[in-house]
């Protein structure tokens, strides 16, 4: 089997759009892989959430999210595409997480040209550095990948406050420094999502980052397909299922108890398959010391 950084470049050169799911931990992870996905994405929005119960607004360090990329890398054999925010700093930084996002199993990486304390690319209130400041930071990260298939996105957040020509100048200059990708962060309309596309087709592949009740149309993957996106990641919407289930149990059970709460819903016995309770078993009986 091919590495999982070559995977995700023929992945990636396949004519037809690649799909990747969010997921903030191991058991989502493998419900990706189970529904035949072939790549996952980590969100910082989903890990702040997760394990802070805080929005992303910076809090989460870079500790945090390579032990997140350790842990899905672990338990599913797909290419996991991984936020890294700004780099967590400066070039030095962006070096540093290159190194360790790859270490953990990552396939790809994104940076973003936010200011710090960043925010999460549809929410209002962000600003950008000086685009020299972020091409220094792809220079970094590209030299510090020791898989040349690792592959380094580069995020532009300048739509919202700068408009659609500035974010479209800031993508060519991060291209012209190597990034392998281009993620226009916050298109408002789909005419946007064409602009972009029409500009960088057959230049450098996009992403496009589908975010349910955002700022940017969710138009269907087969539409992004036509637009010409090669990438689409759904970043929170599991997030946002879990929420919503795990609210409608918890109000079944302050009111009486849980018996009704469970229908149409996975169980005990299905749950722990799901997260692999048959595999160690088998290595147990392998292992079991014969008396």
């Amino acid at each position: 089997m091919p590495r999982h950084t070559t995977r995700l470049r023929q992945l990636l050169n396949d004519p037809n759009i690649l799909v990747a799911p969010g997921a903030y931990d191991g058991t989502g992870s493998r419900l990706v892989k189970q529904l035949g996905f072939q790549a996952v994405y980590l969100s910082g929005f989903e890990t702040a959430a997760s394990i802070l119960g805080q929005p992303d607004v910076g809090y989460l360090s870079h500790t945090q999210m390579v032990e997140r990329v350790t842990a899905i890398a672990d338990v599913v054999d797909l290419p996991l595409i991984a936020d890294a925010d700004t780099g967590f700093g400066n070039p030095l930084n962006v070096r540093r997480a290159v190194i360790a996002y790859e270490r953990a199993g990552a396939a790809a990486m994104h940076i973003e040209d936010q200011t710090f304390p960043k925010r999460c690319g549809h929410m209002l209130g962000r600003e950008v550095v000086p685009v020299h400041e972020m091409v220094q930071k792809i220079k970094a990260a590209v030299d510090a990948r020791q898989d040349p298939d690792f592959v380094i996105i580069a995020r532009t957040d300048a739509r919202t406050t700068h408009g659609l020509d500035e974010a479209i100048d800031r993508g060519a200059t991060y291209h012209e420094a190597d990034a392998d990708m281009l993620f226009i962060e916050s298109p408002e309309s789909e005419e946007e999502m064409r602009r972009i596309c029409e500009t960088f087709r057959g230049i450098v592949p996009l992403l496009s980052n589908q975010v349910e009740g955002g700022r940017t149309p969710t138009p269907g993957v087969g539409v992004l397909q036509d637009m010409g996106y090669t990438l689409a990641i759904f970043p929170v919407g599991t997030a946002f299922a879990a929420a919503q289930g795990m609210r409608d149990y918890l109000e079944v059970l302050a009111t009486a108890d849980t018996r009704g709460a469970l229908e149409n819903r996975i169980q005990f016995d299905g749950f722990t398959a799901l997260i692999g309770l048959g595999e160690h078993t088998e290595l147990e009986r392998r292992y079991q010391s014969e008396q």
